[in-house]
C-alpha cells in the first residue's frame, strides 16, 4: 500500500486569492499543489481574450503566480497541476518556459489537450459557438505525472480531474477502479472549490471561531480512495463535517455524480471526524462512466443594458407604473427583451433615505447593440424631470454590453481526442474509457420514517425560519440552479425529508412555481437536492435576474418560514 498523497488547492475560481498559491506552498507539507481556474462564465470571458489575440486564451493569473511560486515549488519537491491553461494549454506551456528561462528554473513542463473541439463544432451537431470544450478526464495528467513533470496545465477538464489525476498516478490505480476513482472525485469535488470546504459561504458561519482569513484546502487521498480533508496549522476557517457536507451538496443534481473517468454515487459517500480540522470521506462507490462526454458550449447571446431607478417614500407601486409606462413608451424601437424587476427593501417611517427607498430595474436584450445602447439609457435619463417625484437612478446612462450564452452539448466520447504532450515533446493519445454505462437517476432512495413522538397527539410547533434547523448551499448548472439542504440532526433530517417536499419548496420560492422542480435524497449526508431548471434562463453570461448564478438561493430558502416541531428546536 502506498503512502497517502497530500494534494492541496490554491483556486477556485479565476480572480480568487493571489497569494494562495505562495501560502499553500509554504504552510506545510504537499505533494501536489492544484489550481482550478474555469468555470462556465470564465471560458467565455477566455474566448474573448482569444478573439483578440490568438496566443492568450489562458488565466493569466496563474503564469504570475508562478513568478514566485514555480521556484518554492521546485524547491519543496511539490507538482504543480492546474487547469489554467482554459482554450490555450500549449501556450501557457510555453509561457511557463519563457519564465522559467527568466528565472534560471528548469522545470518540466507538460500539458493535456484536444478538449477544444470549436473547428469541428458544426460537424459534431454543437452549431457554430465561440468556444465548445469536453470536460476530459484525468489520465492525461496521470501520464503526464509518471513520465516526470513537475507541472501539467491543461484546458478544459472536469473540476475533479486536477486531484484525480495526481492521486491516480500516486498509487497506480487502473482504469477500473472505479470505487478507488470515485473516492477521488468525492476529495476533489470537496477541494476544488478552495475555501468553500473550510468555512466560506457556509451556512452557520458564525460558529466559525477564526473566520477572518480561511485557509486553503488539503485532500490526503489513500490508497483505497478514502481521504482526508484538513487544512494548514494556523490557518482561518474549518474543516467541520458540515463544511465538507456543504460543499459536497454544491452544483450536483442526482446521486449518480457522472464523469468521464467514473460515475460517482453519491449516495455512498460517509462522513468521520478525524480530529482537529480533519474530516474523513470513506464508503464511495464507483461506477463506469458514461458512453458521451458534455461539452461547454459558450456563444454571445446578444446585446444588453440596464436601468436602475430608485423610489423614494409614498405611493412607490404607483411611481413604478407611471416611469414604466412612460419609459415603454418612449423607446424608439422596443427590445426583443425587456424586463421589470421591484425590490422591496423599504422600511415604514424610516429613519433614513436609503431605507425609505426601492429599487425598479429595467433590463433589456436585444442582437442589434443600438437598440439597447444610448437609445434606451438616454430615454430612461430624459425623464429626470418629467415623471414621478423624487426621481433618480443608480448610474449615468451607458452603451450596451455583450453577454454570453452558455449550454451543454454531448458527444460521443470516441470523437474526442484526449492528449498530453510530456516534457519531452512527445505526444501521447489517452484512450477513452473501455467500459461505459449509460447515465439513469437512481430511483429507488426512499425518504426515511419520521421519529418524531405521536403518541399523544400532533406536535406543538412554532414558525421560524427554516435555517433554525437546515443548512443550504446552492448553485448554478448552465440555466439550472440547485438547492442542497441538509439536516445537522438525524430527528431533523427525518421530518425535513417528509417535510421539505417539491410542492413546499415551491411554496418558499415562488419564482419556482411556473418551473420543473427535482428532489433528490441523499440519506447517508441526511440531505436533499433540488434542481430548478430554467431558473437562470441562459446561463450566468446572459445574467438573466438579480442573483444570476443562484448562490443566494439557498439562503432565501433558509430565511422563510415554516411550521417546525417544538421539539426539533
Amino acid at each position: 500500500m502506498t503512502e497517502p498523497i497530500r494534494i492541496g488547492n490554491a483556486s477556485g475560481f479565476y480572480g480568487d486569492r493571489f497569494s494562495a498559491v505562495q501560502e499553500m506552498l509554504t504552510g506545510g507539507p504537499l505533494d501536489v499543489l492544484t489550481g482550478d481556474y474555469l468555470a462556465e462564465l470564465t471560458m467565455l470571458i477566455l474566448g474573448r481574450d482569444r478573439m483578440r489575440d490568438p496566443g492568450l486564451g489562458y488565466a493569466k493569473t496563474f503564469l504570475k503566480q508562478l513568478e514566485t511560486g514555480l521556484g518554492e515549488a521546485l524547491d519543496r519537491g511539490v507538482k504543480i497541476v492546474s487547469n489554467a491553461g482554459g482554450l490555450n494549454p500549449a501556450g501557457l506551456a510555453e509561457a511557463i518556459g519563457q519564465l522559467a528561462d527568466k528565472l534560471g528554473l528548469h522545470p518540466k513542463v507538460a500539458y493535456v489537450e484536444g478538449d477544444d473541439l470549436l473547428g469541428r463544432a458544426k460537424e459534431l451537431g454543437l452549431g457554430e459557438p465561440l468556444t465548445a470544450n469536453a470536460y476530459l478526464g484525468a489520465w492525461g495528467i496521470a501520464e503526464a505525472l509518471q513520465a516526470g513533470a513537475n507541472v501539467v496545465v491543461t484546458g478544459r477538464v472536469t473540476d475533479a480531474s486536477v486531484i484525480v489525476g495526481p492521486a491516480a498516478a500516486h498509487h497506480g490505480w487502473k482504469r477500473t477502479q472505479y470505487d478507488e476513482l470515485a473516492g477521488a472525485v468525492v476529495a476533489g469535488h470537496v477541494i476544488e472549490c478552495g475555501c468553500q470546504a473550510t468555512g466560506g459561504n457556509y451556512a452557520f458561519f458564525t460558529e466559525i471561531r477564526d473566520f477572518g482569513r480561511p485557509g486553503f484546502p488539503i485532500a490526503e487521498i489513500h490508497a483505497d480512495g478514502s481521504s482526508v480533508i484538513t487544512k494548514h496549522d494556523n490557518t482561518g476557517g474549518a474543516v467541520t463535517i458540515d463544511t465538507v457536507k456543504a460543499q459536497l451538496l454544491y452544483e450536483i443534481t442526482d446521486a449518480r455524480y457522472a464523469g468521464p473517468d467514473v460515475t460517482t454515487r453519491l449516495d455512498s459517500i460517509e462522513l468521520d471526524d478525524d480530529g482537529p480540522d480533519r474530516v474523513r470521506i470513506s464508503g464511495v462507490r464507483g461506477e463506469a462512466p458514461p458512453p458521451t462526454y458534455k461539452v461547454s458550449l459558450n456563444s454571445v447571446g446578444g446585446f444588453r443594458n440596464e436601468v436602475d431607478f430608485v423610489l423614494t417614500g409614498l405611493q412607490l407601486e404607483q411611481k413604478a407604473e407611471l416611469v414604466q409606462r412612460q419609459l415603454e413608451q418612449a423607446l424608439p424601437k422596443r427590445p426583443a427583451e425587456l424586463k421589470w424587476t421591484l425590490a422591496w427593501t423599504e422600511k415604514p417611517n424610516a429613519e433614513s433615505e436609503e431605507e425609505a427607498s426601492v429599487f425598479l430595474r429595467c433590463a433589456v436584450k436585444d442582437p442589434d447593440p443600438k437598440v439597447v445602447g444610448r437609445a434606451f439609457s438616454n430615454a430612461a435619463v430624459e425623464l429626470a424631470l418629467a415623471s414621478y417625484p423624487g426621481f433618480h437612478v443608480t448610474a449615468p446612462p451607458g452603451d450596451s454590453s455583450p453577454y454570453g450564452v452558455f449550454r451543454a452539448g454531448y458527444v460521443d466520447i470516441h470523437e474526442v481526442e484526449h492528449v498530453v504532450v510530456l516534457p519531452d515533446g512527445s505526444r501521447r493519445t489517452i484512450e477513452p474509457a473501455a467500459e461505459t454505462q449509460p447515465l439513469r437517476p437512481v430511483d429507488d432512495i426512499e425518504a426515511p420514517m419520521p421519529l418524531l413522538q405521536l403518541s399523544s397527539g400532533p406536535p406543538r410547533t412554532r414558525e421560524v425560519p427554516l435555517g433554525r434547523i437546515a443548512g443550504a448551499r446552492s448553485g448554478d448548472k448552465g440555466g439550472d440552479a440547485n438547492v442542497g439542504v441538509w439536516a445537522r440532526d438525524e430527528k431533523v433530517w427525518r421530518w425535513l425529508a417528509h417535510t421539505l417536499t417539491v410542492e413546499l419548496f415551491q411554496v418558499l420560492l415562488p419564482e419556482t412555481q411556473a418551473l420543473i422542480v427535482t428532489r433528490y435524497l441523499l440519506p447517508n449526508l441526511w440531505a436533499m437536492n433540488f434542481v430548478v431548471e430554467g431558473l437562470l434562463g441562459e446561463g450566468v453570461a446572459a445574467q438573466a435576474r438579480f442573483d444570476p448564478q443562484a448562490k443566494a438561493l439557498g439562503e432565501w430558502l433558509r430565511s422563510r418560514y415554516v411550521d417546525v416541531p417544538e421539539v426539533l428546536l
